[in-house]
């Protein structure tokens, strides 16, 4: 089964099943048969890539050179013009100037307004809901929400639909393509950011370097503050130990000088035996 005709319900059963969505990009099929479509066969290939149901992004179709050439074909103009409106453009600019597009499919103009709520997802991340159905030519609040909440599935934007104040909430949006004018200006956002980053780099590289200089004072420091502290330990120790060397001397010296005890002195009363 081809892009083209993959239903909704078939990925809601693949997600119910547990697959794995397919990590290949959609439109390279679409890429592969440009090669070799040529004119008539190149504009049905068109209509299948605006209605295939995963193709946003339409920038590397417009580059093959067998699409390229159908701007070339009065007959066949329409339809490039057509591509361009869904890589670039939005449904106002369709509305504007419908005259010279090819009438679109259901499934084409739920597209466009799909692409048409990303591109202003990009300049704003909280859109009424009164100014959305505005930008999309929808009146009907239903009709309106049930559009989102099928944005929402189909994965191009992340949000939130707040019914009670009226109001989208948006997380993330997808990325449309470039118009080959708003490249210059887009590079020199791009360099902009890059010198921003390199100025950062070099504080941050003069930080580490004050940082590593503090670090390294402050660890001669601490180990001229421990060595002192030893050497304050070992003098206190040599102090004591003299301390007690010396209590010991001084109570030698004190044992010497005292006098001697003199001993019982023996009477001198002698003791005569007993006449018989």
């Amino acid at each position: 089964m081809s892009a083209a005709n993959m239903t909704t319900q078939d990925n809601l059963n693949n997600k119910t099943m547990g697959e794995k969505p397919n990590q290949t990009n959609p439109v390279e099929q679409y890429i592969l048969l440009a090669k070799q479509a040529k004119g008539a066969a190149a504009v049905q290939l068109v209509k299948q890539v605006l209605e295939a149901p995963e193709v946003y992004v339409f920038g590397e179709l417009m580059d093959m050179p067998n699409i390229t050439n159908l701007k070339n074909n009065p007959q066949h103009a329409p339809y490039f013009e057509l591509l361009q409106l869904f890589a670039y453009g939005v449904y106002g600019d369709y509305i504007k100037e419908s005259s010279k597009f090819p009438q679109l499919t259901p499934t084409m103009l739920t597209k466009l307004r799909h692409l048409t709520i990303v591109s202003m997802a990009t300049g704003q991340k909280s859109i009424p809901l009164v100014t959305l159905g505005n930008q999309l030519g929808l009146t009907s609040t239903r009709e309106l929400e049930d559009l989102i909440i099928e944005a929402m599935y189909t994965d191009i934007i992340h949000g939130k639909l707040d019914q009670k104040n009226g109001i989208l909430e948006l997380d993330h949006a997808i990325g449309r393509d470039i118009k080959p004018e708003d490249l210059p200006n887009i590079v020199a956002t791009l360099q902009s950011w890059c010198d921003t980053c390199d100025t950062m780099l070099a504080n941050i590289d003069q930080l580490i370097t004050r940082a590593n200089s503090d670090k390294e004072k402050h660890l001669k420091h601490r180990n001229s503050l421990e060595t002192e502290v030893l050497n304050i330990k070992a003098s206190l120790k040599t102090q004591a130990q003299e301390g007690d060397e010396a209590l010991v001397s001084d109570s030698r010296d004190h044992d010497k000088k005292r006098p001697a005890k003199k001993g019982i002195r023996a009477s001198s009363s002698k003791f005569w035996p007993k006449s018989s």
